[in-house]
């Protein structure tokens, strides 16, 4: 029978007798399928257990994430940031399932045939991601992933589990090129395809595999083979980054949607249209330093410190617990070398915290040591042990003035900021070349700042925490190092006092 003659024997069908029909005709269709020969097709095939699909803006992933939930997984979720954001997600289930049936809006989620569910979640505030913790998903897709912070995504992809044989997990993440430096960390998971001075890029849709390190850091292996470690047997986990566009959408291209996203301002242009991860972001407006300013100081930084140059400030800011970090920054004059990291738990207290920082010293420079927390014990250790020490309280009242001496500042801390944001200006700094350590970059960038009747005011390390979820040691680290502190003279074993005072914006 052809289809017009199937069209004209439903006008003498029931409506019960058509909804039958519509079952026969649909059996063992999927509800959903990939553009066939682009590369949605491919993210849909792919086996990385962490696969970025995405770039510029049309390409189809969104319903790549809704694909797979209706038809290769059981028990799924798709994460927004706000709520808000979820209603043109589930509008798009609604238009492929014909209807809202199996739906339920208060719990926002579809009951599917064959046992299939499909829950929808948000995370707007951090802290939020903890109201899933238990819930497992063998499907955890992210819409926007760079909207999320990096604390959210590892603990929400930490119940990526099923117990049903054969049932496979993956996690999927979709999106476009960070707008802020907060996204930044997206690019550093992906940093094979996503970042260009990455030492072994590689290509869309290539596996690389990943574990976590001692120091909880992600460690490229070579291979997916399980290895032994401390008596534990340990499984990589794969990632990929497949590359999408709208000339890879045919219904989209025929609506003029191309048109619309070539007409827009850069780098806005570049980061929709070309899905450039390299364009320009937009800083918040109340940003203490801007990201380009930063970007260009670790452009000029060299791998080879300024010839005879000793270190004149070694900046330490210390781990408060949890997943925060010990850090040293050593500076010779305007050139910072590498910092120097460990987690928190392998510098449990004072004592060992002091011979960390004593093995990264060098030409008796002062040590410069946050004493607000546990780093005052460090700064007892060292001071006990005969350190030029200085302790930094960021909390104490600053006498001093900006450039242009009409700002005052609330603290000493925000005073050491604007210091280096000073420092930093390319028309009127000084030249400072930092390290090419995206982590440096997204640290430095991250805190804000207001003007109040006590002057500028730096956001403080716990609102930070708050917002971004993780503390910004490397940059606390690198400001601590700033100020200069004449050095000490050596007496005999002991050491004494020969200048006093320092200059908080020069060397």
């Amino acid at each position: 029978m052809t289809l017009s003659e199937l069209t004209e024997l439903q006008r003498y069908l029931s409506g019960r007798e058509r909804a039958e029909m519509d079952k026969l005709l649909t059996k063992g269709t999927p509800a959903w399928e990939p553009l066939t020969g682009s590369p949605q097709t491919e993210a849909y095939h792919s086996p990385a257990d962490f696969l970025f699909y995405g770039g510029s803006a049309g390409g189809g992933k969104t319903d790549l994430l809704v694909g797979l939930a209706l038809t290769r997984h059981r028990q799924s979720v798709i994460f927004r940031r706000e709520y808000g954001q979820l209603q043109a997600i589930i509008h798009r289930v609604q238009n492929i399932l014909s209807g809202r049936v199996g739906y339920n809006g208060q719990e926002k989620i579809w009951r599917l045939k064959d046992d299939r569910h499909l829950r929808f979640g948000a995370c707007q505030h951090l802290g939020d991601e903890e109201r899933f913790q238990g819930q497992p998903h063998d499907l955890v897709g992210f819409d926007e992933i760079t909207h999320f912070l990096e604390a959210q995504f590892r603990f929400l992809v930490g119940w990526n589990r099923t117990d049903v044989t054969g049932q496979r997990c993956r996690v999927v993440a979709t999106g476009n090129p960070p707008r802020d430096a907060e996204g930044e960390w997206v690019i550093k998971f992906w940093a094979p395809w996503l970042d260009p001075d990455h030492t072994k890029p590689a290509l869309p849709g290539e596996l690389r595999w990943f574990t976590t390190g001692p120091e909880g850091e992600d460690v490229e292996l070579e291979s997916g083979e399980p290895f032994e470690q401390n008596g534990e047997t340990i499984v990589p986990k794969s990632r990929t980054f497949i590359p999408s566009s709208v000339e890879d959408n045919p219904f989209l291209m025929q609506t003029g949607y191309k048109a619309m996203l070539q007409a827009l301002p850069e780098p806005l242009r570049s980061q929709m249209l070309k899905g450039d991860f390299a364009a320009g972001k937009d800083d918040d407006p109340w940003q203490v330093i801007p990201t380009e300013w930063v970007k260009l100081a670790q452009e000029r930084w060299t791998d080879r410190r300024p010839d005879g140059a000793e270190m004149t400030a070694l900046g330490v800011d210390v781990a408060r617990g949890g997943a925060d970090k010990t850090v040293l920054s050593p500076r010779y004059g305007h050139w910072f070398a590498e910092q120097k990291v460990q987690p928190g738990t392998a510098t449990p207290d004072g004592p060992v915290a002091a011979s960390f920082v004593m093995s990264a010293l060098r030409d008796g420079a002062p040590v410069q040591v946050d004493v607000i927390g546990v780093g005052g014990s460090v700064y007892d250790h060292l001071k006990g042990n005969g350190i030029d020490c200085h302790a930094m309280n960021g909390s104490e009242k600053s006498e001093q003035r900006d450039r242009s001496g009409q700002l005052t500042f609330a603290n000493r801390r925000a005073e050491w900021w604007w210091a280096m944001r000073e420092d930093l200006d390319p028309d009127y700094g000084s030249g400072l070349a930092l390290p090419p350590d995206r982590n440096l970059l997204v640290d430095l960038c991250a805190p804000r700042w207001k003007l109040t009747t006590r002057g500028v005011q730096v956001e403080s390390k716990e609102d930070i925490v708050k917002r971004i979820g993780r503390s910004p040691d490397r940059g606390d680290a690198a400001v601590l190092a700033l100020p200069t502190f004449a050095k000490k003279k050596a007496r005999g074993r002991g050491v004494t006092h020969a200048l006093g005072g320092y200059n908080p914006h020069r060397w």
